[in-house]
């Protein structure tokens, strides 16, 4: 049997930057690292399954969460039957992944979130917001597939229920989100929206641009100087709640100087860099030190496991 120390599921030739650091990192602690690629990801299954292969810890970079079916879907699950270490495991991934599961728990734990009522996808036609809710959204309002990515089924300009069948038309799901729409303030000319990534304990944090997509690193300074120290408490609890070692969050600040939670568990975060793509990359160096930190904690994974 074929035993790799990190194993990691990828589908994303654009991540080429990433992948490499991590096979790098593996490579400097003496770990060996496989990638299950397209091409190999039937193949690795099929070996997992009759016991020819396996690995230590299982990196998970790409599974289709809704789709049972979907390949990656069931190696995750098959590798989590194995008794291998998943980053992050699959039932603690879903239950943070599905925005109409974790929206009251979030609540309920105090985090500062949009209004929101969460329809369920059949049937919309019996379903009725009140006058209250309609006050609540404002309009027009926002509508989320429960357990979409990406933007597709996103529809920011919402003013009836009636527009979920926009949304399903790119996502079917079971349940989906509809919200008020929440305006950033400006901050030295740009929107106050942010995304911080979450590493085993440690952040990475950027300025992102929710009307273009664009990435800047947020420095210590821009911290300090604007006051944005709730981002950091904001997420640690996120983690300590969810449970999830490596995902991305999505926080605006408004003009009311409330730090809402729109976008609040990024699972199997995109790691596209900027010098790949300057419009939608993630920075560089924020890219580089997640890998390297992924590493290090999948070395202290298996020297836990012994």
């Amino acid at each position: 049997m074929r035993i790799y120390d990190l194993a990691m599921t990828h589908q994303l030739d654009a991540d080429d930057f990433f992948i490499h650091r991590v096979q790098q990192h593996c490579a400097e602690r003496g770990l060996n690292f496989f990638l299950i690629e397209p091409v190999w990801a039937e193949a690795f299954y099929e070996k997992l399954s009759r016991g020819k292969v396996g690995a230590r810890v299982l990196l998970n970079m790409h599974s289709e969460h809704h789709q049972p079916e979907e390949l990656y879907h069931r190696l995750v699950n098959l590798a989590f039957e194995r008794k291998i270490q998943v980053i992050d495991p699959p039932d603690v991934a879903r239950a943070a992944f599905d925005k109409a599961r974790l929206h009251p728990r979030l609540g309920a734990a105090g985090f500062d979130l949009p209004y929101t009522v969460i329809v369920p996808a059949r049937p919309v036609d019996g379903f009725a917001l009140t006058e209250a809710d309609f006050a609540k959204l404002g309009s027009p309002f926002v509508i989320k597939p429960g357990m979409g990515y990406g933007k597709r089924g996103v529809i920011l300009n919402a003013t009836s229920l009636q527009d979920i069948a926009r949304s399903q038309r790119d996502w079917p799901d079971a349940h989906f989100l509809v919200q008020e729409r929440i305006v950033p303030r400006t901050l030295d000319g740009s929107p106050a929206y942010f995304r911080v990534f979450y590493v085993f304990g440690s952040l990475w944090f950027s300025w992102w641009n929710c009307f273009t997509d664009r990435y800047a690193t947020l420095t210590a300074q821009d911290m300090e100087k604007h006051e944005l120290q709730p981002l950091r408490e904001i997420v640690c609890r996120l983690a300590d709640l969810t449970q999830m070692s490596f995902f991305s969050s999505e926080i605006a600040l408004t003009d009311e100087a409330r730090f809402v939670l729109i976008d609040y568990i990024n699972d199997q975060c995109h790691m596209l860099t900027q010098s790949a793509n300057p419009a939608i990359g993630v920075p560089d160096d924020i890219v580089a030190g997640i890998a390297r930190r992924l590493v290090d904690g999948v070395q202290r994974l298996i020297r836990q496991s012994g």
